[in-house]
C-alpha cells in the first residue's frame, strides 16, 4: 500500500514527519531521481535518496524509546559549530535507524528528556494537541505571592501568545531559594522562564521530572540514559493513541518469560 513519503520513513527511524517534511521542502529528497514534493506516495520499492545517498528501506525490527537525565550546559542539537556537547553524543549507536528527539530542552534545563526511532510515535508526542503534560521542579529567588500565583494559573500574555501553568504547589527550600512544582500541558520555548520572567522573578534552576506518563527515575544519574520499561512504554503510546508496535510486544512477553523461568 502507497503511503506518503513522509510517514514511509518516519515509521523506519529515519526521523519526525515534520522533520522529513523539512527536507523535502529543501529539495534534500529525490524518490527515483526525481526531487520529492510534499504529498508524493511510495510504495517502498522505490531508490529514496537523502542529500544524494540511499537511505534504508526496510522497516527496523522494532521501536525503541528512551529516556535520558539531561544535564545543565549540554544542547538538544544533533551537532554543534561550537564543539559543545550535545545529548546525542552518549546515545547507543543505531544501525538503519535514528535516534529522534520528543521536544528539546534548553541549555540550562536538566532533567528528562525522551528520545525514540518511532517517527510516528515522535510526530504525535510532539503536536499540540496531544496536550500532554509536563513537570518541572523549578527553583527561585524568593516565594511567591498569591497574585503572582493567580497571574500563573489564569495566564499571562507573551510575546507568542497567552500561556498558564495548569497546577503549581510549593517544594521547599532553604535561605532565599525556594523550589515549586509546575505542571504544564505545553512544550513552547523556555516556557517555564519566561512566565516566571513576566511575573517578576529568576528561575535559578529548572529540571523536568515528568513526561506525559514517563517520570525521571530518581536513580538514574545526569548524562545517563535507560530503556523506558515495558508498561511504561505501552502507556506513552496509548497516550497519543497509538498501538504498541507488535515488535515491542513481542520483546515485552519474551522479558517476562525469562524474568520468570517459563520457556
Amino acid at each position: 500500500m502507497a503511503e506518503r513519503l513522509q510517514k514511509w520513513l518516519a515509521a523506519r527511524g529515519l526521523g519526525s514527519r515534520r522533520e522529513i517534511e523539512g527536507w523535502i521542502a529543501a529539495g534534500r529528497l529525490t524518490v527515483n531521481g526525481r526531487l520529492a514534493e510534499l504529498g508524493i506516495k511510495v510504495e517502498g520499492d522505490e531508490t529514496i535518496c537523502l542529500d544524494g545517498e540511499p537511505v534504508a528501506g526496510e522497516r527496523p525490527e522494532r521501536a525503541r524509546t528512551l529516556v535520558l537525565n539531561k544535564p545543565a550546559g549540554v544542547i538538544c542539537s544533533r551537532s554543534d559549530p561550537e564543539g559543545r556537547p550535545t545529548v546525542f553524543d552518549e546515545l547507543p549507536p543505531l544501525k538503519h535507524q535514528r535516534w529522534i528527539s520528543i521536544g528539546r530542552l534548553d541549555l540550562q534545563t536538566s532533567g528528562l528528556l525522551l528520545f525514540t526511532t518511532d517517527g510516528e510515535l515522535a510526530a504525535r508526542l510532539m503536536h499540540p494537541s496531544s496536550a500532554l503534560e509536563r513537570e518541572y521542579a523549578v527553583r527561585i529567588e524568593g516565594d511567591l505571592n498569591d497574585e503572582q500565583l493567580k497571574r500563573l494559573r489564569t495566564g499571562i500574555d507573551l510575546d507568542d501568545g497567552p500561556a498558564s501553568v495548569d497546577r503549581i504547589q510549593a517544594g521547599g527550600g532553604e535561605g532565599h531559594n525556594r523550589w515549586y512544582r509546575v505542571v504544564l500541558s505545553e512544550g513552547r520555548n523556555r516556557i517555564v522562564r519566561r512566565l516566571m520572567e513576566a511575573i517578576g522573578t529568576r528561575v535559578s534552576r529548572l529540571i523536568r521530572v515528568r513526561f506525559g506518563p514517563v517520570i525521571l527515575p530518581r536513580e538514574l544519574a545526569r548524562g545517563r540514559h535507560r530503556a523506558v520499561s515495558g508498561g511504561m512504554e505501552k502507556r506513552l503510546y496509548e497516550a497519543v493513541g497509538l498501538r504498541l508496535p507488535e515488535s515491542s510486544l513481542t520483546r515485552q512477553r519474551s522479558n517476562g518469560r525469562r524474568r520468570t523461568g517459563r520457556a
